[in-house]
C-alpha cells in the first residue's frame, strides 16, 4: 500500500503500520450499524434503490468487513466496539458455559463484556456519547452521555436508559417502543413484517430526536431489524433458496424494508451539521440456509456420545444432559448458527473420560470426522473446523473445544435428537430462512474530503481503532485492530 496522500502520517502501534488522520481531533463521529448485512447484498444488489446509502458510498470509502469467528451478533458487535476477539472477550455466543459441568449455560448480556468499548474510551477522554440499541448494553451501565439499551432488554418496564430519566423522553416520542420483535420465527409473516417496520421506524425516530437534543461527540445506533427480516423472509428474496417461490406476494418484502431503512437513515443524516464523520457498518453478512446438521445425533450414532435411554427415532427431543451416560461420552455439542463441540475431559468435567494427554489427538480425529460429514444427498460439505486456542489472541472463560462452520455456513446445527439421520431440513427452534456469512460491510465518510469508493477488505476489530483515530483519541496498544484507510 503506497502513496496514501498528504493527510496521513505513519504510526507504528502494536505491530501494525497505522495511518493517523491529521487534524481530526474534536471531530464528531456517527456510526450506524445494520445487523446481518453483507457487502454484496448492500452494495451490488440493493444500493440502486437506496438513495441515502448510495450517496454515502459515492462520497466515501467502502468495502467488505470480515466478521468475527463466530460470525453472530453476540459476540460480533462487542468484538467490533472493543477491538478484541471473542476469545479475549470470553464470549462465544448468546449462551456460554458458565461452569465446567454439563448444564449451566448463561446468557451473555452486557455484564459479560469486561473490556472497554468505544464509549468507555470516549468518556475517559472527557467527551460524551449517545448510544442506542447496541447489543450487550443491557443491563444498563453508567457512561458519560446517554444510552438506550439493546435487543436483550426484556421490555419498557425495565430500566433501559442512562440516565434513568431518559426513559420518559423515549416513551414520549415512541409510546410503543420495542427493542426486538418477539417470537420472530413463529408468528405469521404479515404481522411480523409490520412489527419489524414499526420497531425500526420508532428506533430511528427516537435516535434522530436524541441526536438533535443531546450533547455528543460519538453517537451510534444498531438496527437489529435487518437481521430479523433476513431470517424470516430470505426464501422470498433469494432465488437459490430451496423454498423460493417466484410468485409469492412477499417477494419484495426485504427490498421494501431496505427502502424503509434507507429513508430512516436519511432522517438521521438530516440531523447532522454537515462536518461529522460517518460510518455505516455491519457485524456479519447473510446467506441462505440449506438445512441443519443434527450434531448430537451424529455424535451419538458415531460413538462419541452415549445416552442412558436412547432417544426414540421420529420423536424430536431436546438434548438433555441428565440423560447422557457421561462415563461413556467423549463429546457433545450445542446447536446454533455454528457448531460448538465440547470434549468430556478427565479432571475438567465432573465425569470426564478423555485423558489430558489424548486431547490433541482426539481433537484432530474428531475434526477430520466432522469435515467428512456429507449433506442430505451424500455430497461433500465445505466445512471448516476451528480450534479456539489456535485462532484467538487469548482464550478466556470456557470456550468450545471445537467450533464448526458446516457447508460454508449454508448449514446450521441443531442440538436436539431423534431424527434418525444426521441432517434435517427443518429448524428445531422454528422457521429460519438464513444463516450468517463472514462477509459484512463498511462505509466511511468524511465530508471534508472525498473518499475512493470501493477499497480494501478490513476486519471487524479494525472499527474500534479507526473510530478512536478519527476522533483524535489514543489507540490502546492492546487493541487488535488496525486503522482503516480513507484515501488510497
Amino acid at each position: 500500500m503506497k502513496g496514501h496522500g498528504e493527510n496521513c502520517a505513519l504510526l507504528l502501534l502494536g505491530g501494525y503500520m497505522f495511518r493517523r488522520f491529521i487534524g481530526q481531533s474534536k471531530r464528531k463521529l456517527l456510526i450506524l450499524g445494520l445487523d446481518c448485512v453483507g457487502a454484496d447484498l448492500l452494495f451490488r444488489e440493493l444500493s440502486p434503490e437506496l438513495p441515502n446509502i448510495r450517496r454515502l458510498m459515492r462520497q466515501g470509502t467502502w468495502g467488505q468487513l470480515d466478521s468475527s469467528i463466530p460470525c453472530i451478533t453476540v459476540p460480533a458487535w462487542s468484538s467490533m466496539l472493543s477491538g478484541h476477539d471473542p476469545g479475549v472477550l470470553g464470549i462465544y455466543g448468546f449462551r456460554n458455559r458458565s461452569k465446567y459441568n454439563y448444564d449451566d449455560l448463561s446468557i451473555a448480556d452486557g455484564r459479560a463484556v469486561q473490556q472497554n468499548r468505544l464509549w468507555d474510551y470516549v468518556g475517559a477522554a472527557g467527551r460524551e456519547s449517545l448510544i442506542a440499541n447496541i447489543p450487550q448494553t443491557h443491563p444498563v451501565q453508567q457512561l458519560q452521555g446517554n444510552l438506550v439499551s439493546g435487543f436483550l432488554t426484556p421490555n419498557t418496564d425495565a430500566t433501559f436508559t442512562y440516565p434513568a430519566i431518559l426513559k420518559n423522553e423515549v416513551l414520549k416520542k415512541a409510546p410503543n417502543y420495542r427493542f426486538d420483535v418477539s417470537d420472530y420465527r413463529n408468528i405469521d409473516r404479515d404481522r411480523l413484517l409490520q412489527n419489524i417496520i414499526d420497531m425500526t421506524v420508532d428506533q430511528y425516530r427516537v435516535f434522530a430526536d436524541l441526536l438533535t437534543r443531546k450533547s455528543w461527540d460519538f453517537a451510534m445506533h444498531v438496527n437489529i431489524g435487518t437481521d430479523r427480516i433476513h431470517h424470516a423472509f430470505w426464501r422470498y428474496y433469494d432465488p437459490e433458496h430451496r423454498l423460493h417461490d417466484p410468485k409469492h406476494y412477499l417477494l419484495s418484502a426485504i427490498r421494501d424494508y431496505y427502502k424503509v431503512v434507507d429513508d430512516q437513515i436519511g432522517r438521521v443524516l438530516k440531523q447532522l451539521r454537515g462536518d461529522e464523520l460517518i460510518m455505516l457498518v455491519s457485524d456479519h453478512g447473510v446467506k441462505r440456509m440449506d438445512g441443519a446438521i443434527c450434531l448430537n445425533e451424529w455424535l451419538w450414532k458415531n460413538g462419541w456420545l452415549t445416552f442412558k435411554n436412547e432417544p426414540e427415532i421420529g420423536t424430536i427431543t431436546k438434548f438433555d444432559p441428565a440423560n447422557v451416560d457421561w462415563s461413556r461420552t467423549k463429546a457433545w455439542s450445542t446447536g446454533g448458527y455454528y457448531g460448538r463441540v465440547f470434549l468430556n475431559i478427565e479432571g475438567r468435567e465432573p465425569q470426564g473420560i478423555v485423558p489430558k494427554n489424548a486431547i490433541q489427538s482426539i481433537r484432530e480425529e474428531l475434526t477430520q470426522r466432522l469435515v467428512n460429514i456429507p449433506d442430505n444427498e451424500g455430497n461433500p460439505l465445505k466445512t471448516s473446523v476451528y480450534n479456539p486456542r489456535a485462532i484467538y489472541h487469548q482464550v478466556n472463560r470456557i470456550a468450545p473445544d471445537l467450533m464448526v462452520y458446516f457447508g460454508d455456513l449454508h448449514w446450521r446445527v441443531v442440538g436436539s435428537v431423534g431424527y434418525g439421520q444426521h441432517y434435517t431440513l427443518e429448524n428445531d427452534t422454528g422457521p429460519d430462512d438464513a444463516n450468517h456469512a463472514m462477509e459484512g460491510m463498511y462505509i466511511l465518510v468524511d465530508p471534508k474530503q472525498s473518499g475512493v469508493g470501493q477499497s480494501y477488505t478490513y476486519q471487524l476489530m479494525d472499527v474500534a481503532s479507526t473510530a478512536l483515530n478519527l476522533m483524535g483519541l489514543d489507540i490502546p496498544k492492546a487493541l487488535q485492530g488496525r486503522v482503516m484507510l480513507y484515501r488510497g
